[in-house]
């Protein structure tokens, strides 16, 4: 399956017929940059449309804040969506921001840093796209949380919510706040909203 695709409507779930090694995703990506291709615990290959610029810029964004805070905070690192997560399900996602406690990133070997990362990231931040559909993100943003996310933010910037998502609780959704505020992981990250609105 590492050929470029060429006339398939995205965004698309491909079933190769023997799940794709990492080393088979990682060909396969960039044969068909710049989309972005995940592959889901069913062992189906999700092909996506890169970013317009109006998600795009909401993305580095809110990379960009949470990247001054950890630089400030100093406790973990932070991802972006070009990072690839390999989860208990199976699964290889990767979220539009991640961040992960330095720690668990020291104990990797410098093999394993070269590659998708090992484990899910203890917070994570996806922001719904135009291409999305609402039910399919609340549904991987219960996934995440499902393979060792301690604490989840999912942002439509179009109905204008944030749902928070932690292990062991119910989603919480924030109508159009002006700050959400780290918890669990996090503690002391804000993300002011004005920039995800407009």
């Amino acid at each position: 399956m590492n050929v470029a695709l060429q006339n398939v409507a995205l965004p698309a779930r491909l079933r190769p017929p023997v799940p794709l090694s990492d080393e088979e995703l990682i060909a396969f990506s960039q044969a068909n940059e710049p989309c972005r291709v995940e592959r889901l615990a069913s062992g189906e290959i999700l092909v996506m449309t890169p970013s317009g610029f109006e998600n795009n810029r909401r993305e580095a964004y809110v990379v960009h804040e949470l990247f001054a805070w950890a630089e400030t905070d100093g406790r973990g690192e932070v991802f972006s969506s070009n990072a690839g997560f390999n989860l208990p399900d199976g699964s290889t996602l990767s979220p539009d921001a991640g961040w992960v406690e330095s720690s668990r990133v020291a104990a990797l070997t410098e093999q394993e840093r070269e590659r998708f990362l090992p484990f899910a990231p203890d917070f994570l931040i996806e922001i719904l796209s135009p291409s999305d559909s609402l039910p399919e993100l609340d549904a991987k943003m219960k996934q995440w949380i499902g393979n060792g996310v301690r604490l989840a933010w999912r942002i439509d910037p179009f109905g204008g919510t944030v749902a928070v998502y932690a292990a062991g609780a119910a989603p919480i959704v924030l109508d159009r706040p002006e700050v959400v505020e780290g918890t669990g992981p996090i503690p002391g990250f804000r993300l002011k909203m004005a920039r995800v609105w407009s």
